[in-house]
């Protein structure tokens, strides 16, 4: 009976073992050369899209300039407004999301009842979900009209400010805060829970406090998972484009907080549906500008990583 059922086993003989493994193996080595030739494709294409305007209009021109009037009599295509909006938004939105996101993960890691927890976890979540035009809607009947009080507050007396009525740099900046704490939140609390557990006793062990190794030696135990939240927290924060068109204005101005502005993101989906000819191929350079810009983010935050790996290795 036992000869009979082993006959049936996939894993009971050498042979079928070397056969899944094969068959695992070709598998997994497509899905891999799949995912290396879908970058390379997109890098190839966006290489190919963005450089002509570069030749007609010239790289200087397009990085340096800073009138973006691509349908005057003569046409004016300067992105310096759109590149500085983009950098200052998602910095000021990693600024602001970050901490809130890594204290929000540290409370469900370590101090949350679990009832509480059993709220919260699921509220974070759901934050990831919701759609980005979603966010944009709540914030174009939320944020807008609050941030336009303030406006007229402060503004009450200039004859020189241009009221934006609440669409701003600063909602933007808080859409973008908030679009990216599930990401932080969520990995940043799988890194914590995946720190050993001895080196939380030993430290208490220790005479630290709970507050002292949470801070002291849980968060530096998990750093390589909380920079890869960060990573892909800031990738979320620059790759937005719906619901920062519907909160900031989206006019080519310099990044001041009570500016309309335009991202790189927004300048493309703004424009796009009725760009012809050279206006087109500009918009493309901006999606080129962009895609180089991500990826400079990524590879100077995975070297921040691999070094903070490789010091702690020593």
């Amino acid at each position: 009976m036992e000869d009979k059922k082993s006959k049936f086993s996939i894993l009971s003989a050498k042979g079928s073992r070397s056969a899944v493994e094969t068959t695992a193996q070709i598998i997994f080595t497509i899905c891999s050369v799949v995912a290396v030739a879908a970058v390379f494709s997109i890098t190839l294409y966006m290489i190919i899209s963005g450089t002509p305007a570069i030749f007609k209009v010239g790289l200087l021109d397009i990085l340096f300039g800073s009138v973006w009037a691509p349908t005057a009599a003569t046409p004016s295509y300067g992105i310096l407004y759109i590149i500085l909006t983009s950098i200052v938004g998602t910095a000021l939105a990693i600024l602001i999301g970050v901490p809130i996101g890594i204290l929000t993960a540290v409370f469900l890691a370590e101090a949350a009842p679990k009832k509480l927890a059993a709220v919260v976890k699921p509220a974070v979540e759901l934050l990831a979900g919701i759609p980005s035009v979603i966010y944009g809607l709540v914030g174009i009947l939320v944020l807008n009209p609050v941030m336009y009080k303030l406006e007229l507050f402060l503004f009450q007396n200039s004859k020189t400010h241009q009221f934006t009525g609440g669409a701003n740099l600063i909602s933007a900046v808080i859409v973008l805060a908030i679009m990216i704490l599930p990401t932080v939140i969520n990995i940043s609390e799988s890194a914590l829970k995946a720190v050993p557990q001895n080196l939380k006793s030993a430290s208490l062990a220790l005479g630290a406090s709970h507050i002292q190794t949470i801070f002291k030696v849980m968060i530096p135990a998990a750093k390589s998972g909380i920079i890869t939240a960060i990573v892909l927290g800031t990738g979320r924060a620059i790759g937005e484009a719906m619901a920062i068109t519907l909160v900031a204005g989206s006019s080519v101005n310099p990044p001041f907080p009570f500016n309309s502005v335009r991202f790189l993101t927004t300048a493309i989906v703004s424009e796009m549906g009725y760009a012809a000819d050279l206006h087109r191929q500009v918009l493309f350079t901006i999606g080129l500008v962009l895609f180089v810009f991500i990826m400079l983010i990524n590879v100077v935050l995975t070297r921040i990583l691999k070094k903070g790996i490789d010091d702690d290795a020593k």
